[in-house]
C-alpha cells in the first residue's frame, strides 16, 4: 500500500480541524443560548444568576452549574447543575440535579428534587410563564427521584388543588415519579412510588400519617378540554392512612377504563376502617349511634373489611352485541352480594359497545333482545344482628320483631304485587335464619328498551319475568 503523499496529509489535517472549529462553534453557541434561556426562564418576572456554563463538544452536552432565580412572588428556585445533551434544538435528554425552591425571606423549603430527567423533550428549556403554545410542551419520558414538599406551600396547593393535601400543614416524600409521553393534552403514563407524609388539616383526613406504595395512571387524554378527561387505567396499590378523622388502609385499586379490548371495570381489595378508633375520636353524643351501626356491620370488632369488583364484557355477534356485567361486595363477616348481568343487545348504528360502557346511557337508545339479571344475595351474620338490633330498639324480642317484619312484607306484597312479596318474604328468611342465601332471578321480554321501565318502574314486575328463591 502506497503511503499518502504530504499534501494529502495536510488536506485531511485542514479539513478535520475545521470539523473540530465548526463543531466547537455549535457547542459554544450552544452554551450561550442554554445561559440566555436560563436567564430568561421567568418571562422577566425576577431576577437570574447563572454560575459556570461548559460545554462538552465530542459529547454533545452543554451544563450550567450553580443556577438561582428569585422571583417576585418571594420564591428562590436554586438548581445545582442544568444539563442539555444531544441537538439543542431538540435534545436527547435535559437533566437537572439538586432542584430546590425556598421561600426567599426565611430561607425554609418549600420543594426539592434530587434529579430531574427529561428524555426526548421538545425543547431545552421550557418557559415557567404562559409564552409557550400547549402543542410546543411535549416529554417522551420523565424520571424524578427524592422529592420533598412541604404541604403549606402555594406550591403544593397547585399540585395537588382538589385533593385532601391541598393547604395542608406537613410533609410529604416521593421515592421516585416515572412517566411516558407528557404533553399538555394527554399523558402516556405517570407512575408515582413510595409516598409517605404527615401533617395536620388534612382536609376529611384531619392530622396525622399516610403511605403510598405507587399510583400508576396510563392513557389519560382529553386534560385540556374539561369534562372530555377518559382514563385508560388506573392502579393503586398499598395506601394507609391514620389521622384522627381515618384510620385504613386499601390494598388495591385497580380501574381499567379501556374497553376497546371488549373489557373493563373496577376492582377494589382489601379495603379496610378501623370503625372503633374513628368511634373514639367522634364527639361523645355520636359514639352510642355509631358504635351500634359498627357492631352490626362488623359484629363487634370494630373492623370493617370490603372487597368489591365491577367488571363489563362483551361479545359481538353478525347481528347483535351481548353485554356482559359481572360484579360482587364483600362486607366480610357481614354479607357478600353478586350481581351478573348478560343483555343481547343491537345499539344504534355507529354505537359501538364500548361507548355504551363509557357513557351508560347510550343503552337507552338501544333495542334489548331478551337478556338476565341474577342478584344473589348472602348472609354472612349481618341480617341475624339487624333482628337483634331491630328488636332491642323496638323493646321487643327477636320473634315477635321477625313476625312484625314478616306482617309488613305481605302487606307491601298486596300493594305492589306477588313478586316483589316474594322479596321481601325472603329478606324476612335471612332475618330469622331460615335461609342464609336469597337469590333473584330476572328474565326479559324477548324485545324492549330501556325507556319501557324508566316510564313506569313500578310495573316492573308486570314486564319481567322474576323468579326468587332462598338456600
Amino acid at each position: 500500500m502506497n503511503a499518502p503523499s504530504p499534501g494529502a496529509l495536510r488536506l485531511g489535517s485542514a479539513m478535520v480541524f475545521a470539523t473540530l472549529m465548526g463543531a466547537s462553534g455549535a457547542v459554544f453557541a450552544d452554551a450561550e443560548r442554554l445561559e440566555t434561556e436560563l436567564r430568561t426562564l421567568f418571562g422577566g418576572h425576577g431576577s437570574v444568576e447563572v454560575g459556570d456554563v461548559s460545554s462538552a463538544m465530542l459529547r454533545s452536552r452543554v451544563t450550567a452549574q450553580d443556577v438561582v432565580f428569585e422571583s417576585e412572588e418571594g420564591e428562590r428556585l436554586l438548581i445545582d447543575s442544568y444539563e442539555v445533551s444531544g441537538n439543542y434544538d431538540s435534545p436527547d435528554e435535559v437533566t437537572l440535579k439538586g432542584v430546590r425552591i425556598e421561600d426567599s425571606l426565611t430561607e425554609l423549603m418549600l420543594m426539592s428534587a434530587e434529579r430531574i430527567v427529561l428524555g426526548k423533550p421538545s425543547r431545552a428549556v421550557f418557559a415557567l410563564d404562559d409564552s409557550l403554545a400547549a402543542e410546543e410542551v411535549r416529554i417522551g419520558s420523565l424520571a424524578i427521584d427524592d422529592i420533598v414538599i412541604d404541604l403549606a406551600s402555594e406550591i403544593a396547593e397547585d399540585l395537588f388543588y382538589g385533593t385532601p393535601f391541598k393547604a395542608s400543614q406537613g410533609r410529604m416524600t416521593i421515592d421516585r415519579v416515572r412517566g411516558q409521553s407528557l404533553s399538555n393534552d394527554a399523558i402516556g403514563m405517570l407512575e408515582i412510588i413510595g409516598v409517605a407524609g404527615s401533617g395536620e388539616d388534612l382536609d376529611e383526613f384531619g392530622s396525622g400519617s399516610f403511605t403510598l406504595a405507587s399510583l400508576r395512571f396510563e392513557g389519560l387524554s382529553g386534560l385540556d378540554i374539561d369534562g372530555e378527561e377518559q382514563l385508560d387505567s388506573l392502579v393503586l396499590r398499598d395506601f394507609t392512612v391514620e389521622s384522627d378523622q381515618l384510620v385504613g388502609s386499601l390494598s388495591l385499586l385497580d380501574v381499567d377504563g379501556d374497553f376497546s379490548d371488549g373489557e373493563g371495570g373496577v376492582r377494589l381489595e382489601g379495603f379496610h376502617i378501623n370503625l372503633a378508633r374513628m368511634i373514639e375520636m367522634a364527639p361523645e353524643d355520636e359514639r352510642t349511634e355509631l358504635r351500634m351501626a359498627s357492631n352490626v356491620l362488623t359484629d363487634g370488632t370494630g373492623e370493617l373489611r370490603v372487597d368489591a369488583a365491577f367488571l363489563g364484557s362483551w361479545e359481538e355477534g353478525a347481528e347483535h352485541n351481548v353485554l356482559i356485567s359481572d360484579s360482587r361486595i364483600e362486607l366480610h363477616d357481614a354479607l357478600s352480594l353478586m350481581l351478573d348481568i348478560n343483555l343481547p343487545v343491537v345499539l344504534p348504528q355507529g354505537v359501538e359497545p364500548a361507548d355504551v360502557f363509557a357513557d351508560i346511557d347510550w343503552l337507552e337508545a338501544a333495542t334489548l333482545l331478551g337478556g338476565d339479571i341474577r342478584l344473589s344475595l348472602a348472609n354472612q351474620g349481618l341480617f341475624g344482628r339487624l333482628a337483634t338490633l331491630g328488636a332491642a330498639m323496638e323493646g321487643v324480642t327477636e320473634s315477635q320483631y321477625i313476625e312484625q317484619a314478616r306482617t309488613q312484607a305481605r302487606g307491601l306484597g298486596m300493594m305492589f304485587g306477588p313478586q316483589v312479596q316474594s322479596v321481601l318474604m325472603g329478606l324476612v328468611e335471612l332475618l330469622e335464619g331460615a335461609a342464609d342465601e336469597l337469590e333473584i332471578s330476572v328474565t326479559l321480554p324477548s324485545e324492549s328498551t330501556m325507556a319501557t321501565y324508566m316510564v313506569d318502574p313500578l310495573g316492573l314486575p308486570d314486564k319481567l319475568s322474576m323468579k326468587v328463591e332462598t338456600r
